[in-house]
């Protein structure tokens, strides 16, 4: 992988500061982002190393970007978008004056991961500025960064409204998987929504699921949650549904890799059984995702490739194995929602209320 740079570690990205309140309270604060272009090359925070080591990592190669994403290094849907883009403006540099190794390069980059369309369709917004030059595909690049940091704050904002109109002041949210400054560039997605909660005082708490095979939830989300400040519960991903139907959560919600034209929704494994509980317990289900993740040009959740990520992340962990030898799998890295399980999908431009057919709210980005 990239050069490691030891010399950095967790205060450069997280800083411990004074609340709104008064209170000295663990907030973040963003001083740097969870992946950048940097130099020439491409840095991110090493998502596998956490929450034992902040490392980071320094990609200055297309093979090696590729690795980064197809290992989870980087992850999370609008993440993995800008690390294409990244990926592509690496390319243009590496393969300079080399048309084969080029077009080779950034097929590699758009197809690293299948399911979620944020990495090709930003490879391919990158690789449609390529006839103009590294520096134009650079600066399309960079533009699909400065995007997704903007769409953080307007679906924080409007999440936040629709949580409050949906459940009172002060819900007790469930999440699954992460879905905060890791899984984007500064804030996040469906987390974003409680960071913004939580700074108005009108949050009172979270559970997050663990996520299994990779603990997603357990390794990342606390640690981000309990930056933040934020109180949480961690659970098991079996005890989401359990939770709800007792009264111990007010609301759902998750992100989303993929989101069909009917607006099925595909997002972290596990994520179904949520919608089920949910539905089940009479209590909202929200998605919050940009809008590059909205994909009008795949009908429904049957059209979607689902990545099967093989045995050896649900036989071991970590290297430690705790199945059987030979034991039969089935890893799917993803799963789909049917749209009827949705109470709404929240973009950085508009609520889409699927329960009622109302399209609510705008964002600033047009």
């Amino acid at each position: 992988m990239g050069t490691l740079k030891q010399e950095r570690d967790s205060t450069q990205v997280f800083d411990r500061v004074t609340g709104g309140h008064g209170d000295d309270v663990n907030r973040y604060v963003e001083p740097m982002r969870t992946i950048d272009w940097v130099d020439g090359a491409v840095e991110i925070i090493d998502q596998t190393a956490l929450p034992d080591e902040t490392r980071i990592l320094r990609l200055s190669t297309v093979d090696e970007l590729v690795e980064a994403v197809r290992r989870l290094a980087v992850r999370g849907a609008p993440a993995i978008g800008v690390a294409g883009a990244f990926g592509v403006a690496l390319a243009a540099r590496q393969f300079a004056g080399d048309p084969d190794g080029l077009a080779s390069a950034v097929e590699r980059v758009r197809t690293a991961r299948p399911t979620a369309v944020n990495l090709a369709r930003c490879a391919g917004r990158v690789a449609d500025r390529l006839p103009d030059g590294p520096d134009a595909a650079l600066k399309e690049a960079l533009r699909i960064r400065d995007e997704e940091i903007d769409s953080a704050e307007q679906m924080a904002q409007l999440g936040a409204d629709l949580l409050v109109s949906l459940c009172g002041e002060r819900p007790r949210l469930l999440t699954h998987c992460n879905t905060g400054a890791l899984a984007t560039v500064t804030g996040g997605t469906a987390l974003a929504v409680a960071f913004e909660l939580h700074r108005r005082g009108a949050l009172a708490g979270m559970v997050a699921s663990e996520t299994r095979p990779l603990l997603q939830g357990a390794r990342l989300t606390a640690w981000e949650l309990g930056r933040a400040g934020i109180p949480y519960r961690l659970i098991v991903d079996g005890a989401g549904p359990f939770l709800m139907s007792r009264g111990e959560v007010d609301a759902v919600i998750v992100g989303a890799d993929r989101i069909c034209a009917n607006g099925d929704v595909v997002n972290k494994v596990g994520t179904y059984a949520h919608a089920l509980g949910a539905r089940a317990a009479g209590i909202p289900f929200v998605v919050v995702a940009p809008e590059s993740t909205v994909d009008l040009d795949t009908p429904s959740g049957d059209a979607v490739e689902i990545e099967d990520r093989g045995a050896a992340e649900v036989v071991a962990f970590r290297g430690v194995a705790f199945a059987p030898e030979g034991a039969g799998t089935a890893n799917p890295a993803f799963d789909v929602t049917p749209y009827p399980l949705v109470t709404a999908i929240v973009t950085d431009r508009r609520v889409i209320r699927l329960d009622t057919g109302e399209v609510l709210g705008s964002g600033r980005r047009q």
